[in-house]
C-alpha cells in the first residue's frame, strides 16, 4: 500500500541534470483480456518501453538510464495475468527503485523521461482521496476497516453479547419488559463504545474521512452517539449486515459513495474558490496567479480541469516557475528550462504542501476562469496591506 509519505518523497526527488541523470515513471495499465493468455497487456507495455528505449539515445551516455529501461523492460515481459495497475519509479544515478501496485484505473500505459518524477497519473487517480475508515456497525458488534486506495484492511472489531432474549424471562415472559429495557441499555453501551472508539482512532490520526455501513434499523440509535468532530467527517452510509457482508462488498459501497463525496466537494470548493476571487477574497484563477500563490505558500486547495495543460518555464536555479515564456528567471536572472505542461512541476509541489487536489470535470464557471484555480489559505498581498497599515 503506498503511503503519504512515500508520494511526499516521490514528489521531492529531482535527477541530477549535470551528472547525465534522468528520472523514469512507468505506469502500466491493464486492459480488459483479449484472450486467456493475456498477452496483449504485455506487448502493449513492451512497445512502450522499447520506443523509450529508442528515444533514450543519445541521453545519459553513461548508461544509467538505459539499464533503468531493460529494467523495465524485463518486469514488463512479466505482466501477462496482471489484473492491478502498476507504477515504477526509478532513478539509477540516484539508487532509486520503487514498485506499486495501484488500482486499474490509471487511463492508459506509458513511460516517462525527464529531470523529475511524473507524478500525473497518480495525482489523478488519488486526487482528494482521504485516508478512510469504513465502520460496519450493528446492536451487539462492530468491524472497523482502513481504506487506502482500493486496498482495505480490517483494523480491529468490538463485540458485546446482548443478554438472553427477553421472552424467556420469568413465567411465561413476565419479565420481559425489564429484559427488553436491559437489551436496549446494553445496545446504546455498544454503540457509545463505537462511537468513542471512533473518536479516539481520530485524534491518533488514523484516519480522515468515515464511512458507515449499517441497516436503516440500527442508524436512528447509533448517529446520535457520534461526536460531533467525528460526526461532520462522514462521507456517507450504506446497508450492511456485520455478519454477512463481505470485504469486496464493503470496499464497493465505500468506493462508490466516497467518488461520488470528492466530485461534489472538489464543485462546491471550485465554485467558493471562484467567487472569492471575484470578490478579491481567498481565492485566484488564472495560471499566473496560481503559481505567484503556490510560491508565496498561500494555496489550500488547488482545482484542475480533467484535461488541464499549459506550458509554462521554469528557473534551473531557484526553481521560480513563469506563466511567461521567458529565457531568463525574472526572480534570480538565471537561466529558464521550457515546460509543455506546467502540472510536471506543480503537482510535486501540491504534493508536498500537502495542498488538496482536486480534478474537476464539466465545470463551465471554471472553464471560463482559465481552467485553474486555488482557495487559499490567506491572501499574502492584503496582509501586508494590513500590516502597513496598521504601522502607519
Amino acid at each position: 500500500m503506498m503511503t503519504r509519505q512515500e508520494i511526499r518523497e516521490l514528489a521531492a526527488f529531482q535527477a541530477d541534470e549535470s551528472k547525465g541523470a534522468y528520472a523514469l515513471s512507468f505506469y502500466f495499465q491493464p486492459d480488459p483480456p483479449q484472450d486467456r493468455s493475456h498477452r496483449h497487456d504485455a506487448i502493449v507495455a513492451k512497445d512502450v518501453v522499447k520506443q523509450a528505449l529508442k528515444n533514450a539515445n543519445g541521453k545519459a551516455k553513461n548508461g544509467w538510464l538505459h539499464a533503468d529501461l531493460d529494467r523495465v523492460l524485463e518486469l514488463a515481459s512479466r505482466l501477462p495475468g496482471h489484473t492491478r495497475g502498476r507504477a515504477v519509479f526509478a532513478c539509477s544515478a540516484h539508487n532509486l527503485w520503487r514498485e506499486f501496485d495501484l488500482p486499474p484505473r490509471l487511463g492508459s500505459t506509458g513511460i516517462y523521461v525527464q529531470p523529475r518524477l511524473q507524478l500525473k497519473p497518480l495525482a489523478m487517480l488519488m486526487g482528494a482521496q482521504p485516508d478512510l475508515c469504513v465502520t460496519v456497525v450493528d446492536r451487539q458488534r462492530a468491524r472497523f476497516f482502513d481504506l487506502r486506495l482500493d486496498e482495505l484492511r480490517e483494523r480491529g472489531a468490538i463485540v458485546h453479547m446482548l443478554s438472553r432474549s427477553g421472552a424467556k424471562y420469568g413465567y411465561h415472559g413476565y419479565e420481559a419488559g425489564h429484559a427488553e429495557r436491559r437489551i436496549s441499555e446494553e445496545a446504546l453501551q455498544h454503540f457509545k463504545a463505537v462511537s468513542e472508539r471512533l473518536r479516539m482512532d481520530l485524534e491518533r490520526g488514523l484516519w480522515q474521512r468515515l464511512v458507515v455501513g449499517c441497516h436503516s434499523s440500527n442508524w436512528p440509535e447509533f448517529e446520535p452517539h457520534l461526536h460531533p468532530y467525528v460526526r461532520e467527517r462522514l462521507v456517507g452510509r450504506f446497508s450492511a449486515d456485520v455478519a454477512s457482508v463481505s470485504d469486496e462488498e464493503i470496499r464497493k459501497h465505500a468506493d462508490a459513495l466516497t467518488k461520488k463525496w470528492i466530485e461534489e466537494r472538489g464543485r462546491k470548493k471550485a465554485e467558493e474558490a471562484i467567487d472569492l476571487a471575484k470578490a478579491n477574497g481567498r481565492g485566484v484563477t488564472g495560471l499566473r496567479r496560481v503559481l505567484r500563490a503556490l510560491e508565496t505558500g498561500e494555496v489550500q486547495s488547488l482545482f484542475l480541469a480533467d484535461n488541464y495543460s499549459a506550458r509554462a518555464v521554469e528557473c534551473t536555479h531557484c526553481g521560480h516557475l513563469d506563466a511567461h515564456i521567458v529565457s531568463a528567471c525574472v526572480a534570480c536572472g538565471r537561466k529558464t528550462r521550457e515546460l509543455n505542461d506546467v502540472c510536471d512541476a506543480i503537482i510535486p509541489i501540491a504534493i508536498r504542501s500537502d495542498i488538496e487536489l482536486f480534478y474537476v470535470t464539466q465545470h463551465s464557471e471554471l472553464d471560463r476562469a482559465g481552467n485553474i484555480a486555488a482557495l487559499l489559505r490567506f491572501r499574502a498581498d492584503q496582509n501586508r496591506t494590513g500590516q502597513l497599515a496598521a504601522a502607519s
